[in-house]
């Protein structure tokens, strides 16, 4: 199943710059290790804000619960999900 998920990163602004470049250092890493399982197929930016909207592909909802948990900033993160179907159009 593919998802398109919208989510904002809310980590408090008094967090330690040395804590936050860990964090970030290992947000990084993780989600390469999704895409090379091809779990996360596409991430965008959303420019002016501490966001991003993905393309993730994973077995059931659950499995991309898991993936998304396993993010380190996952306890900051405000997480909006939609499940997305083939349109007709595209099986033509």
């Amino acid at each position: 199943m593919e998802f398109l998920v919208r989510s904002e990163n809310r980590l408090p602004p008094d967090t330690p710059a040395q804590q936050r470049a860990e964090l970030r250092a290992g947000e990084r890493a993780r989600a390469m290790e999704l895409r090379a399982d091809g779990v996360l197929k596409r991430l965008w930016r959303v420019p002016g804000r501490n966001a991003t909207i993905g393309l993730y592909e994973a077995a059931d909802p659950a499995a991309l619960h898991d993936a998304l948990m396993s993010l380190p900033m996952a306890p900051w993160l405000d997480v909006h999900v939609e499940a997305l179907a083939t349109h007709p159009q595209e099986q033509a």
